[in-house]
């Protein structure tokens, strides 16, 4: 029942700025820790940022300084705020989210994920 729509990736020069989007909706009770993953091609996974509801954040070493983590409770979506760009930081975002259903269990849903090129 529930969905989670990113937005804001694209093309962009070294240097540059991207500010990328994720909406949940559905059926929510709460959301506890958002998230943003990325994901190169040939590469792992990695966690980028982490929010918790009260707006407690964590970075990777790799964007800390230059990346910012933020949500709105009341609409159910998080950023990232993305300057000071680097080619390195190419690489498919997907944001998650650990959502409360009304029945008190947690799930954790993933976003469609959105393409980030940075060139040199």
């Amino acid at each position: 029942q529930v969905q989670l729509v990113e937005s804001g990736g694209g093309l962009v020069q070294a240097g540059g700025s991207l500010r990328l989007s994720c909406a949940a909706s559905g059926s929510i009770f709460n959301i506890n820790d958002m998230a943003w993953y990325r994901q190169a091609p040939e590469n792992q996974r990695e966690l980028v940022a982490k929010i918790d509801r009260g707006g407690s954040t964590n970075y990777a070493d790799s964007v800390k300084g230059r990346f910012t983590i933020s949500r709105d409770n009341g609409k159910n979506t998080v950023y990232l705020q993305m300057n000071s760009l680097k080619p390195e930081d190419t690489a498919v975002y997907y944001c998650n989210a650990a959502v409360q259903a009304y029945s008190g269990r947690y799930f954790s849903y993933w976003g469609q994920g959105t393409q980030v090129t940075v060139s040199s």
